[in-house]
């Protein structure tokens, strides 16, 4: 190589390097520049996103409140209501409607009239405020009574404390009957029986306090009322006399939390009232509740301290049920210069077994397929039901307090067949004799034949 090549090509080299140098300077200081801006316009766009996503929390967050304020609609067996979403507060529209056939025969009421009766039409409106505080109010638009006009069956308020401790207020049944606490709805012949109907109260005003202790093994209720005749349904007008009556009840079933056990569906106890009554009961009725078997002579009143007692019991096994009351009332009454202490007495035992094989229980029965027409629909459940009862009158009770027109004793025998289409509607037919002893009506009989559709939601 020429050393002057040598020479000339090293400065040449140097140039060409820093040439190129200089020309890359502007290039990185341009990309500095985009790259920048890029950072800004990121920035940007995360802040945007970021405002973007707060406000679709807020409106999710509007959502949820409002999804949590609106009530949840219900609609079921148990009726039509609204629930808030926390379950503080509930309200709840039911009914009961009972429509009837009545057939009369026999010799002792040849009177009797045969015919269809809307025997109960009640609608109930009940709910829940805060949690813990109930209210239920209850008219009756049908035949329930022997007058026609409407009347109110329950208007009361609850304070549940606890499952322990709850207080009723208000215009209820009283904590005695076993049958009568049972609901229309639920019971297992179209009537309820003597105990219920003409001995231990229905309905009475005043304050209860009730509840479930020893893991529900024990059900006790204490009460204070204004005071009722027997077997009757107290109006909500203000009471008769000063005097208040008093009623308590223990019931115990000792194996309810033992689910294998055989026993599990036993229960049984005692209740009892005590207290001051202005009136007597009007009359003492059949099982068809259009006649009297007895009635007490005009003029007779109450006439001191009043006490009725009643030891109770039912059964539940598979689609086995039973129910066993008896009761007495020890009444003092006069009649003029004349007193005396009547001791009137009623029982029952009833039985029902579920041809469909459903359980038995207290409150009511829940078909294991639902009646619906077509190939695959069902036929809903059938149960045979059951009652021996009888209504014994103070048989020494003298002529001054007796007509000599009623009897003294009744005792009626009874069969009947429930279908359950769903757990609302059911048909049913009872036929029921009772035959009565003593006073012009000894050796007569009432055949009473009743058939029923109930629609109860």
């Amino acid at each position: 190589m020429n050393p002057g090549q040598k020479t000339l090509g090293r400065p040449l080299s140097r140039l060409l390097i820093a040439s190129a140098i200089a020309a890359a300077f502007p290039a990185y200081a341009n990309d500095a520049t985009e790259i920048e801006k890029l950072k800004a316009q990121i920035e940007e766009l995360d802040q945007k996103l970021k405002i973007l996503g707060r406000k679709q929390e807020l409106v999710n967050e509007d959502v949820a409140a409002k999804q949590k304020a609106a009530p949840t609609v219900t609609a079921s067996d148990r009726g039509f209501g609204f629930k808030s979403q926390d379950g503080q507060f509930e309200y709840r529209l039911r009914g009961i409607i009972h429509a009837d056939y009545r057939d009369f025969g026999g010799d002792a009421f040849p009177t009797a009239v045969d015919g269809f009766l809307a025997r109960r039409i009640r609608p109930t409106f009940e709910g829940t405020v805060f949690g813990k505080y109930g209210f239920r109010f209850t008219p009756e638009f049908g035949e329930a009574t022997t007058t026609s006009s409407p009347t109110i069956i329950d208007a009361y308020l609850d304070i549940r404390e606890k499952p322990e401790f709850q207080v009723r207020i208000g215009k209820h049944k009283p904590f005695v009957g076993l049958e009568r606490l049972q609901s229309a709805s639920d019971i297992k012949l179209i009537e309820r029986s003597f105990v219920s109907n003409n001995i231990l109260p229905n309905r009475d005003f005043g304050v209860s306090v009730s509840g479930d202790i020893l893991e529900k093994r024990l059900n006790y209720a204490v009460g204070v009322f204004n005071g009722v005749q027997d077997g009757a349904n107290i109006g909500t007008n203000q009471d008769a006399n000063s005097r208040k009556s008093f009623t308590g009840r223990l019931f115990a079933t000792p194996f309810i939390n033992d689910t294998d056990s055989p026993l599990r569906g036993l229960g049984f106890g005692v209740a009892g009232t005590t207290g001051n009554i202005s009136t007597l009961i009007s009359g003492y009725k059949t099982p068809g509740q259009a006649n009297n078997f007895f009635a007490y002579a005009t003029g007779t009143t109450a006439n001191g301290e009043q006490e009725r007692w009643s030891p109770q019991a039912h059964y539940y096994n598979g689609p086995l049920g039973l129910i066993y009351e008896y009761a007495w009332v020890n009444q003092p009454i006069k009649n003029g210069t004349s007193t005396s202490t009547v001791k009137n007495t009623a029982w029952q035992l009833a039985g029902s077994w579920l041809l469909t094989g459903e359980d038995a229980s207290f409150r009511g029965v829940k078909p294991y397929n639902r009646f619906q027409s077509g190939a695959e629909g069902g036929w809903g459940a059938f149960e045979l039901v059951a009652r021996y009862q009888e209504n014994q009158i103070d048989d020494s009770l003298s002529v001054a307090f007796r007509p000599s027109s009623f009897a003294l004793q009744a005792q009626g025998t009874a069969i009947g067949l429930n279908w359950y289409l769903n757990e609302s509607s059911k048909f049913a037919v009872n036929y029921e004799r009772t035959r009565l002893t003593g006073g012009t009506l000894d050796g007569k009989t009432e055949d009473f034949l009743v058939g029923r559709y109930q629609l109860s939601f």
